[in-house]
């Protein structure tokens, strides 16, 4: 139906406790994020990845490099709050998962993923993240990633933690 909206799909949403302080836990995730995210297994590239980078203000790329040197982007910087938020956009779902090669998707789109740091107690945070804008992508899409991103973002939260906490 042409000019009809799109239904909405929900967010996901994950959150998870951290013993450690805000302040840490931020940089932790956008200092030392190539520490920790499983690039083994969530990336874009097609070697291995050497860096992950977050230009930190807004407007600042996030993005891989590869061993060859190859930049992959995977956002840009939206919010810009240090130690309180930080939001990008998210542009995996633009590109076809599952394909032998990195190619952009006719039915993908530019996501959003936002993470809020709170602060519980001195040596312990809550991050909440949310992921939205699903309803950007083709229905397909919108139907089948958001299962798969739910898992993915379990692992590398999980992930997070643990290096945060020094396990």
């Amino acid at each position: 139906m042409a000019g009809a909206e799109r239904e909405a799909v929900p967010p996901i949403h994950r959150s998870v406790l951290v013993r450690s302080d805000r302040v840490h836990v931020f940089d932790v995730f956008v200092r030392e994020i190539g520490q920790w995210w499983p690039t083994s297994s969530h990336s874009l590239g097609d070697a291995e990845v050497v860096a992950v980078t977050v230009e930190r203000h807004v407007g600042g790329r996030v993005y891989e490099t590869d061993a060859d040197g190859t930049e992959c982007s995977w956002g840009k910087v939206l919010i810009w709050e240090p130690p309180e938020r930080f939001a990008m956009t998210w542009e995996s779902t633009r590109y076809e998962h599952g394909a032998p090669e990195r190619r952009l998707s006719p039915e993908g789109a530019v996501t959003e993923v936002e993470l809020r740091f709170l602060a519980l107690g001195p040596a312990l945070t809550r991050v909440e993240l949310e992921h939205r804008g699903w309803e950007r992508l083709s229905p397909d899409l919108a139907r089948r990633y958001p299962g798969s991103y739910t898992a993915g973002w379990s692992l590398i939260l999980d992930r997070m933690v643990a290096y945060a906490e020094g396990r």
